[in-house]
């Protein structure tokens, strides 16, 4: 797809960790799908990159602003999220959130927001510290059957995407006993959703 003349990047962030590898295949669905609308994808399998879990110190809004002082692989991973067009949250569901190595991720992700705060929708938020933000589609995999988990997962993205100031925000879950072409037609309503069309 082109965005103003451009081609939409997006960076998948794959967070299966290494007991659920045989899940990998979830994340080359959405990379198909991507590309099947038109999508420059990089696909970033997190499990396999040294990101050490963030400290609290809050030197990335006042020491570095936007940089984490923790010099390993978030800090390249942060910079490529800010430079997408979309970001795609890949993850086994696990009550509800996150696995642990996107979590680390987005810990470390905070610096991508300033430390100043604003008002959104009568809720206090902190405020955009770059013109530029994301959309965010957020995939999760539930071990079936599909439940609860879903729910609380789909409002999870929703929370994040008003922190993170994403421009647009759409969730899909798919469950392990889907077929590819389930799993292709949730995620393409998703994009869809966004106004990501091929």
């Amino acid at each position: 797809m082109v965005l103003g003349g451009a081609l939409v990047k997006a960076i998948v962030l794959n967070g299966i960790g290494q007991a659920d590898r045989n899940l990998d295949y979830v994340g080359e669905i959405a990379a198909d799908e991507l590309r099947g609308h038109g999508c420059k994808v990089e696909s970033t399998i997190l499990r396999d990159l040294a990101i050490a879990p963030c400290m609290g110190c809050f030197g990335c809004w006042v020491q570095t602003p936007g940089v984490c002082l923790i010099d390993d692989a978030a800090r390249e991973v942060t910079r490529k999220m800010i430079q997408s067009h979309l970001v795609v949250y890949l993850t086994p569901i696990t009550f509800g959130s996150y696995s642990s190595d996107l979590k680390k991720v987005l810990d470390r992700s905070i610096g991508l927001i300033s430390p100043f705060f604003t008002r959104i929708n009568g809720e206090v938020h902190h405020r955009k510290r770059y013109a530029q933000a994301p959309k965010l589609l957020g995939v999760g995999i539930a071990h079936k059957p599909v439940g609860e988990g879903a729910r609380i997962f789909e409002a999870l993205i929703a929370r994040n995407a008003i922190n993170m100031h994403n421009k647009a925000h759409a969730a899909c879950v798919v469950s392990e006993d889907q077929s590819a072409t389930e799993m292709h037609d949730l995620m393409r309503a998703a994009l869809h959703k966004l106004g990501i069309m091929s």
